[in-house]
């Protein structure tokens, strides 16, 4: 039986000395490039910083949220303008509940909370076309990069562009756990319409908006075929994007709420 639950008002060595032979060299560069890669991945009570390559070279940078192999892992993706500061709130909250996170700097982006984009600009010097759609192949990398370590699905959380993003990516991906997707829409021009492209998605789906959202939200949300699927309207007029769950925002406790029921669903 098809599962659709809708919660309308309710409810992540230095050398030793420079004779250094070349294979010494070759052994220390190796320690470092191993440090780099398991430095997000050791308990910390801070988030640690992490870079790792797009699927076009470009580098990525995120912050790691690093609790325990144990727990599974949320991909934190941010909207138009920003960066992965967009969770620096969000993401230990989402430790409270249980997970790993990883939030990253998407090459289509800005600045906020004090924390600049450099995915962004990196892939600006680099000439590279920083649209919406180009910021696909850096989520797509971060799963594989997060997979790679945990040997498990990921739950993915897009914001405004990125929202669309993370539900298209989803589709048909056995390394997707579930989705959390804030005010997605048809941004992407003739491009994309994303309604279409997410028709076959059958992981568990959460979708949420500001109350002025709503329409086009739901118009995403209808579109999808998963049988485990939860749609929240705020009571409010809420806000847009993922800073619906910032302590700033008036209703971000009916946000919550609505976030933890759906993970009780999965």
């Amino acid at each position: 039986m098809k599962r659709t639950f809708i919660f309308l008002p309710i409810l992540l060595l230095a050398f030793s000395s420079c004779q250094s032979t070349a294979s010494d060299k070759n052994a220390g560069e190796d320690q470092k490039d191993t440090a780099k890669k398991t430095a997000g991945f050791t308990p910390s009570t801070l988030p640690l910083q992490i870079s790792f390559p797009s699927l076009d070279g470009i580098v990525i940078t995120a912050d790691s949220y690093f609790q325990s192999d144990s727990l599974p892992w949320i991909l934190l993706c941010h909207q138009a303008g920003y960066s992965r500061g967009e969770y620096k709130e969000t993401a230990v909250k989402f430790e409270k509940l249980g997970f790993n996170c990883l939030a990253i700097d998407q090459r289509s982006g800005g600045e906020v909370n004090g924390v600049k984009n450099m995915t962004a600009e990196r892939a600006t010097q680099a000439g590279k076309p920083t649209d919406y759609l180009d910021a696909e192949q850096d989520i797509r990398a971060a799963i594989n990069y997060l997979y790679n370590h945990c040997k498990k699905p990921i739950i993915l959380v897009g914001s405004s562009y990125s929202a669309g993003l993370v539900l298209k990516i989803a589709v048909g991906n056995p390394l997707v756990k579930g989705v959390l997707s804030f005010s997605p829409g048809e941004y992407y021009g003739d491009k994309l319409h994303l309604a279409q492209s997410i028709a076959k998605l059958n992981v568990p789906v959460f979708i949420t908006s500001a109350k002025s959202e709503t329409k086009d939200a739901r118009k995403i949300f209808d579109a999808i075929e998963s049988q485990n699927k939860l749609f929240f309207t705020p009571t409010s007029p809420g806000k847009h994007a993922s800073s619906a769950l910032w302590e700033s925002t008036d209703d971000y406790k009916e946000y919550w709420k609505a976030v933890e029921t759906f993970f009780s669903l999965m």
